[in-house]
């Protein structure tokens, strides 16, 4: 096609790609019937951004970021769906004479001139990346009735709704347009792998942001008119106050989506703008937890299976929030719950239901703090106590007792490393001889984001990047990235993994320094030393690697 040649002559004279570059992504480009700028970018030659960028520079048009674009009927009528999608353009915004239009391609001059007779508006081509573009076209076009619901809910009085009771355990539907919206919300989150639905009050709308894979992301706007019927709907749905909107509420609900059951966790808190909801997503883990599956490999996983098999003494899982420590506990808990052991957990929350295990949800109001838990479930013949989280010097000291007296005490505890958390059971008040008696092993962890596996790309590092300084380095000096597509949300990451360094303890490997930090005698494999391993495997990135290794304070 002669608009795919113009974009060829643009990323040639832009200097982005090589000659031969566009020479083997056109023989490409020709033998699949697709541009060459698709071949380049799926190739990882070219970046989206990069063919965003070029466009802007050579054709002088305006890079217009439409994760922030408030999703409305007005704007969707503006193009019709079927034009839409066959040329890849979605509108932004609508004038009484001109329509801005999103663009794949830009040069495609006869979806210009087809979208400006049918719209009978000038139309203004602007340019944005292709997975953003491709997201638009997909809220705004899908076949699930989502713009027709926010029509529908923007056409009416929102103080005239009347709310439908909510039951406690519900498939997710309901003819209402407040409850079809934040229904189809809820489904499209899901299916995304969202781990969190933000509904956040602006002035400019009711901005929705998902986060996956530890990341949010932009997802789209709703226009201020939907803002409180939405919110109240959340709310109503969590069996919250729905008149209450000057403190902060938390409830909860249990749905099904596609034939999968997922709790939700929902905290409302007041903002200058309305009501802020945070929805999270809990999915039945399953096989998910299994010890294979949370990244421990090599010498990590033969270290884990030994801790496993301690009948006594205490296990601690360190780490910042957000790193996974509640998911290995709850993996270390579903191998040990075999009949011939008690197991009796205080969790807040409790955040997924094990069959066979006695789980407690600890309610500071009611006086069931973890001290007072703990107290409790030592009359209860425990074998094994998991304990959520060591928050105080009193919880710590009976937990370190229980240790020491013959039962196995799995915890977690806000530490950068295995070191550090034996000074955090120092800081607040355990005594390091009953550190030395009791502890048996401590785990710490980060998540890292894994490339996506759907535009996983390999490349040379440029002079002065980052990578040089990478060691030991990448075989052939060649790394992975992932180049961003629609299955990754344009980011290059698809799912995560633990990394993880394991140090067994006991009193002969664990001492004191003369500056009065512990350090184990035993050797084991750092959390940069794992971290540069998976880098190595391409599992992910230098600069994935690089963040989390700064937050293990390296």
């Amino acid at each position: 096609m002669i608009s795919h040649r113009a974009v060829g002559e643009l990323l040639i004279k832009s200097g982005v790609v090589s000659a031969q570059q566009l020479e083997k992504a056109a023989e490409e480009s020709t033998r699949r019937g697709v541009g060459v700028e698709d071949v380049l970018v799926e190739s990882g030659a070219l970046s989206e951004r990069q063919l965003a960028d070029v466009f802007c520079e050579q054709l002088g048009l305006e890079y217009v970021d439409i994760s922030g674009l408030v999703v409305s009927a007005k704007l969707s009528s503006a193009v019709p769906g079927s034009i839409a999608i066959r040329y890849g353009v979605a509108p932004v915004r609508v004038g009484e004479n001109e329509l801005w239009l999103a663009m794949k391609n830009p040069l495609d001059f006869i979806a210009v001139e087809e979208v400006r007779a049918l719209s009978h508006r000038r139309v203004v081509p602007v340019v944005c990346t292709r997975t953003a573009l491709e997201r638009a076209i997909d809220v705004m076009y899908g076949s699930d009735g989502l713009v027709g619901a926010i029509a529908e809910l923007e056409s009416m009085d929102a103080e005239n709704e009347e709310p439908a009771p909510k039951p406690a355990e519900s498939t997710l539907d309901g003819s209402a347009p407040a409850i079809r919206v934040v229904n189809l919300l809820i489904e499209r989150a899901a299916d995304e792998r969202a781990s969190d639905i933000h509904f956040e009050p602006r002035e400019g709308g009711l901005y929705i942001r998902i986060r996956i894979d530890g990341v949010l992301q932009n997802w789209f706007v709703l226009s201020r008119e939907v803002a409180s019927p939405v919110t109240t709907r959340l709310k109503v749905i969590g069996g919250m106050n729905i008149a209450e909107r000057r403190l902060p509420q938390d409830g909860h609900a249990s749905v099904t989506v596609r034939s999968e059951k997922i709790d939700l966790r929902i905290s409302a808190l007041p903002t200058i703008h309305g009501e802020k909801v945070v929805v999270r997503l809990l999915r039945d883990m399953g096989e998910l937890l299994a010890k294979e599956n949370i990244g421990l490999t090599n010498d990590d996983l033969v270290k884990y299976d030994e801790l496993l098999k301690r009948r006594s003494g205490m296990i601690l899982i360190a780490g910042p929030t957000g790193s996974g420590k509640s998911s290995t506990m709850y993996s270390m808990i579903r191998e040990m719950n075999t009949t011939g052991v008690n197991i009796v957990t205080l969790e807040d929350p409790v955040e997924y239901n094990i069959d066979g295990v006695n789980q407690v949800q600890i309610n500071d109001k009611t006086g069931l703090t973890f001290a007072v838990g703990l107290r409790a479930v030592l009359r209860q013949d425990p074998d094994i106590i998991c304990i959520g989280e060591i928050r105080d010097g009193e919880t710590a000291s009976i937990a370190m007792r229980a240790a020491v007296t013959g039962h196995l005490v799995l915890t977690t505890v806000h530490t950068n490393d295995a070191a550090s958390a034996v000074e955090r059971l120092m800081d607040i008040g355990v005594e390091p001889y009953m550190i030395s008696a009791a502890l048996k092993g401590v785990m710490s962890q980060r998540l890292v984001r894994r490339i996506c596996p759907a535009c996983r790309a390999e490349y040379l590092p440029e002079k002065g990047g980052v990578e040089e300084g990478f060691d030991p380095p990448a075989p052939n000096g060649r790394f992975y990235r992932g180049t961003g597509c629609r299955e990754c949300f344009g980011t290059g990451y698809r799912g995560r993994t633990g990394v993880f360094e394991i140090a067994a303890s006991s009193g002969r490997n664990l001492l004191r320094t003369e500056s009065g930090e512990f350090r184990f005698t035993e050797q084991y494999t750092t959390l940069v030393e794992n971290c540069r391993r998976l880098v190595r495997e391409g599992v992910t990135t230098v600069h994935e690697a690089l963040r989390v290794i700064g937050s293990a304070g390296e």
